[in-house]
């Protein structure tokens, strides 16, 4: 069986080459799905939203915990809650969008590196994404990256197909409207527009475009992005203008200004060095394939291959843009991996890298497995670094075999393949890696990365069924996993505005309780007597009740208030 798909996969047919392709993706893209929850820092929140989206029945306006949640547009979430709307069950529902966003982002990258080059070349590139382990990662989770990546692509596909395969206005309409899917996706989805720079500019030097061919190209394909944002915008400012809500106005306000603009120049988190990119995020995000750029033969390929180039002048042209705002997180430069495989395929099809940086990198692999013995004796020994992130809720022992396992088996696949190309052992050993991760380490894992489900299940049994849970400064995953309904006072609302109508909210009835991270300062409680639930995301969590209420509490400058959208019959 192997063979024949090792044949079917080396073969010069385009369908069989991709169905092998499409075949390697998804056993281990797809590997896990069903086997673990959403898991910190953003997979709970947009599982939560999607949820609430179909239990509520308001799929316009994310809502999280009842409250309008205004930090992302709609797309990705409603992507969660159609397949949870089919399936019932958020542990399948959460991961199939990126999943199958992901299989579209391969096809268009194998299918227009046939038709620039041929099908060898396609292979070449389609193997290459999937080496990248960013690339296969978020595949493999729900943050909205892989998504937004997709779109990217797509609207790349069409640029790339309209300037260098045959010229038609129709693929610019499409990219210019899978641009403004991006946008209503995450607002980096008009990247593909800086495309037209270097295509310009390498045309210009050519002299082979008039200038109202210039002029009108970007105009036609920002229309169309125009068009596709407006088929969100327009409802969205006329349902919030309309509400009379303050709550609306204020997540039209967000959406539109903070989240984009501002997040951009003057981002509030992940502040980092301009270098980041460069020396921390791209050489291991990246890796082989940042490696390849160490090749000698790379870039005498690349200055004679002008469509190589112009790919690889928009590569650099999305890094410098995200070097360029102060907040940084590696996984925002994902939308360039797909046509970094790209560019890189007509070369590493033609030849080999370097002898010296296949040995580099060999043995780079070698220091793995060695890695990975060291972190399991660490863990046994006891080693408070590593097992205090397991909170108690995993034995050591349990993670260290993990760890041992995937060591034998990185060892076993580098003694294998010892003779084979650098990049088909990576490739050996990265399958292997995401296949014990995704079931083996997915087990291992849950328990730790889903903590909250046994915080708040024992949360639920502790108090009466009659009783109300109120959250105070609390993670989306605990909403996730409540088994009872839930009232929170603005996720959105600073720390001691939330305590101040939280107090309120418990002098209103009897039998109400506070669910709380363990921290001073407490405005208008007194935790010290409070019953410890659990420990998990980073803190321990208690329960208050009325008798940790202090006898008097400022009043809070507004009245925050909100009910979780619940359903009995919901499923993980």
């Amino acid at each position: 069986m192997f063979s024949r798909l090792y044949e079917r996969l080396m073969s010069d047919d385009y369908g069989k080459v991709l169905a092998v392709l499409l075949l390697i993706a998804f056993v281990i893209i797809f590997a896990g799905i069903g086997l673990r929850s959403p898991w910190p820092a953003d997979e709970p929140r947009f599982a939560e939203v999607a949820r609430e989206m179909v239990t509520s029945g308001n799929w316009f306006f994310p809502i999280r915990g009842g409250e309008l949640y205004p930090d992302k547009p709609p797309v990705f979430m409603w992507a969660i809650a159609l397949f949870y709307w089919l399936t019932g069950n958020m542990k399948v529902a959460f991961l199939l969008p990126n999943a199958l966003a992901s299989l579209l982002t391969l096809v268009c990258v194998y299918d227009i590196a046939a038709k620039l080059w041929n099908v060898r070349t396609a292979r070449v590139a389609g193997l290459l994404l999937l080496l990248v382990p960013q690339f296969t990662l978020q595949a493999k989770t729900a943050q909205i990256d892989a998504m937004v990546a997709c779109w990217i692509t797509v609207a790349m596909y069409g640029l790339i197909r309209h300037f260098y395969v045959k010229s038609d206005l129709r693929w610019l309409c499409m990219s210019g409207f899978f641009m403004g899917v991006g946008i209503i996706t995450k607002g980096v989805g008009f990247l593909p527009i800086l495309f037209f720079i270097p295509v310009y500019s390498q045309q210009a030097w050519q002299n082979r475009r008039g200038s109202w061919r210039m002029l009108g190209e970007p105009l036609l394909t920002l229309g169309f992005m125009l068009l596709a944002v407006l088929c969100w915008l327009v409802p969205m400012l006329y349902l919030a203008d309309s509400s009379g809500n303050p709550d609306f106005i204020a997540y039209r306000d967000n959406i539109m200004f903070k989240q984009t603009g501002e997040r951009y120049a003057n981002a509030w988190h992940h502040i980092l060095p301009w270098w980041y990119y460069l020396v921390e995020a791209i050489p291991s995000l990246w890796f082989p394939l940042s490696f390849m750029l160490l090749s000698r033969s790379f870039w005498r390929f690349l200055v004679r291959h002008r469509i190589a180039l112009v790919l690889f002048a928009w590569v650099a042209l999305v890094v410098f843009f995200f070097s360029w705002s102060p907040g940084k997180r590696g996984v925002y430069i994902l939308p360039a991996v797909p046509m970094l495989a790209l560019l890189m395929a007509p070369w590493l099809a033609q030849q080999s890298p370097e002898r010296w940086l296949q040995r580099v990198i060999k043995a780079l692999l070698w220091l793995v497995p060695v890695l990975l013995f060291v972190a399991s004796g660490m863990l046994l020994a006891g080693k408070k670094s590593l097992v205090e992130h397991l909170d108690g809720v995993v034995s050591p022992l349990t993670v260290a075999l993990f760890f041992a396992g995937s060591g034998v088996a990185w060892l076993v696949i580098l003694l294998w393949q010892r003779r084979a190309p650098a990049l088909q052992v990576f490739g050996a050993v990265m399958a292997a890696t995401w296949l014990l991760f995704s079931t083996w380490g997915y087990v291992v894992m849950e328990p730790v990365r889903a903590g909250a489900q046994k915080i708040m299940a024992d949360t639920a049994e502790r108090i009466s069924p009659e009783a109300e849970l109120g959250l105070v400064k609390f993670k989306e995953q605990f909403l996730l996993f409540s088994p009872i309904p839930l009232t929170h006072f603005s996720y959105l609302a600073p720390q001691a505005e939330q305590y101040r109508n939280a107090w309120l909210w418990m002098q209103e009835q009897p039998n109400r309780y506070l669910f709380v991270p363990k921290e001073e300062p407490t405005p208008c409680f007194d935790i010290s007597g409070g019953e410890l639930m659990g420990i998990g995301h980073g803190g321990e969590w208690l329960l208050l009740d009325r008798a940790d209420m202090l006898a008097e509490c400022a009043p809070p400058k507004a009245l925050k208030r909100y009910q979780m959208p619940f359903s009995k019959d919901r499923v993980l």
